[in-house]
């Protein structure tokens, strides 16, 4: 089972702005990052219930027929758009990756702020690949957050883009 992260953020670290708006960051990321091989390899897409809203009022749904797990400690608040393949669940970052394990899933995609910054935190996250943006947008949702202890990571390569765009892959070390 692998776990890991794709996500894109501004030069200055931030995810989004604080009312959760990706509007600094090109749809579909712009120059061709990688984003479709990547996605290719997904079993199932974990997301944050608050990012979740976000990508729901897309004018396309981004996650294709991926199976899109939505973590909510209120299942009521989410509205599943018609013909997506959702679900909700709750539980720890261990216990998501292990019930997808046991329906065998191979590869989860997590995204969303806190649900990044909880899945590093729960140590289960194998590889984090950032896609930073040539702006500065200086507040917002920050893609880190405070941290147990340490997260050590190597770093296994690093692409400039003709627009900008530098796409850094890191492998997440055994703690």
């Amino acid at each position: 089972m692998r776990v890991s992260v794709f996500v894109g953020v501004s030069l200055d670290g931030f995810l989004a702005r604080k009312n959760g708006s990706y509007d600094f960051l090109p749809r579909k990321g712009g120059d061709d990052n990688g984003y479709d091989e990547f996605i290719a390899t997904v079993d199932a897409h974990v997301i944050g219930r608050k990012t979740f809203d976000v990508v729901r009022g897309f004018d396309e749904w981004p996650y294709g027929e991926t199976p899109v797990i939505v973590l909510s400690r209120n299942p009521g608040r989410v509205k599943v758009p018609k013909g997506v393949h959702c679900e909700l669940m709750g539980g720890s970052p261990k216990r998501v990756v292990a019930r997808l394990a046991q329906r065998g899933a191979k590869h989860i995609y997590v995204d969303g702020g806190r649900t990044i910054q909880g899945f590093l935190n729960a140590g289960v996250v194998h590889r984090v690949i950032i896609n930073r943006y040539p702006v500065l947008v200086g507040s917002g949702i920050p893609l880190f957050g405070p941290l147990r202890s340490d997260i050590r990571l190597e770093h296994v390569r690093t692409r400039a883009y003709r627009h900008g765009l530098v796409k850094s892959e890191y492998r997440v070390l055994p703690s």
